[in-house]
Parts: structure tokens; C-alpha cells; sequence
């Protein structure tokens, strides 16, 4: 499934604060002890883009710092691949833009409710089928090591 919000301004140049990455992968055991199937993102993908929405680009999780808007998200065979635009001026945004560009943060990680999931008792586990996807965070430290920014736009 793939969410795209599409406006004219975006068609004139490409922007600095654009971000590209995985917010999440298929099948690692995160530091929660939980692993992410494949497929687990396709219904609240659907329910996003149904409301002509998608979820919310948080500063860590906090519900306060709002600070861009995710533009594309696509669950594939690895995991779920997002883009997005960092709302440069609003002063968290501007300091996640400065801190990416320096390699100095770099995470992703998805705030969700989970919906439906199995344990896998031999690993101490729980394996997520079906999650409410709320946020895609930009955070320091992800619960999902592979989770990261691939490419900050700078110019």
C-alpha cells in the first residue's frame, strides 16, 4: 500500500528537509522483544489512506513536538519504507534537520497499537500481525536497530 500526498509546491524544486528511510523492518526481534510480520501495516495503511491522511512525524514520541509531515509510505518485503518533509522553521524540526545532516541522529521508530499477535514462547517473543500505526518518530535511540534515516536532502 502506498499513501502520497501530493502538492503543487513540492513540484517546483526539490526541498531541503526532505527524509527517506525504514521505519520499520519484517522479522527482527527489537529491543521489546517484538517482531514485526509482513503484512502487519497493510490494514492501517489502507484506514490512512482511506482518511486521506498518514500517521504523525513526531520529535521522540512526544505528542507535543509535532515537526514535518510523512508524504509516502510503502509496506514492502523488507518493512515499512517512509518519506517525508521535516517542517523547517518549527524549531524541533530545524534541530532534527541540523542533527541528521552531522550524523549526529538517525533513528526511526513507530508508536502503534497492537492489534493482533502470537507469542513465540522459544524466544520470549511476541510476533505483531496486525498494528494501528500512530507515529513514525525520529528518535535517537530505536527500538528497531535497522530502523533508520537513509538520506537527509540538504540542498
Amino acid at each position: 500500500m502506498k499513501t502520497t500526498i501530493k502538492r503543487s509546491d513540492q513540484l517546483k524544486q526539490p526541498e531541503r528537509g526532505i527524509v527517506k528511510g525504514y521505519a520499520s523492518f519484517f522479522n527482527v526481534l527489537d529491543h521489546q522483544r517484538d517482531r514485526v510480520a509482513q503484512g502487519a501495516f497493510s490494514k492501517s495503511l489502507r484506514a490512512w489512506r482511506l482518511m486521506g491522511k498518514t500517521p504523525k512525524m513526531l520529535w521522540q514520541h512526544d505528542v507535543k513536538q509535532p515537526i514535518g509531515v510523512w508524504t509516502h509510505l510503502l509496506e514492502d518485503t523488507q518493512g515499512l519504507y517512509v518519506e517525508g518533509r521535516l517542517a523547517l522553521g518549527v524549531v524541533k524540526a530545524d534541530e532534527a534537520y541540523l542533527l541528521l545532516k552531522e550524523g549526529a541522529l538517525d533513528g526511526l521508530s513507530i508508536g502503534f497499537r497492537t492489534l493482533k499477535a502470537v507469542e513465540e514462547k522459544d524466544q520470549k517473543a511476541r510476533i505483531l500481525l496486525d498494528i494501528d500505526l500512530i507515529d513514525i518518530s525520529l528518535v535517537t535511540f530505536g527500538a528497531n536497530g535497522k530502523a533508520l534515516v537513509s538520506q537527509i536532502k540538504t540542498t
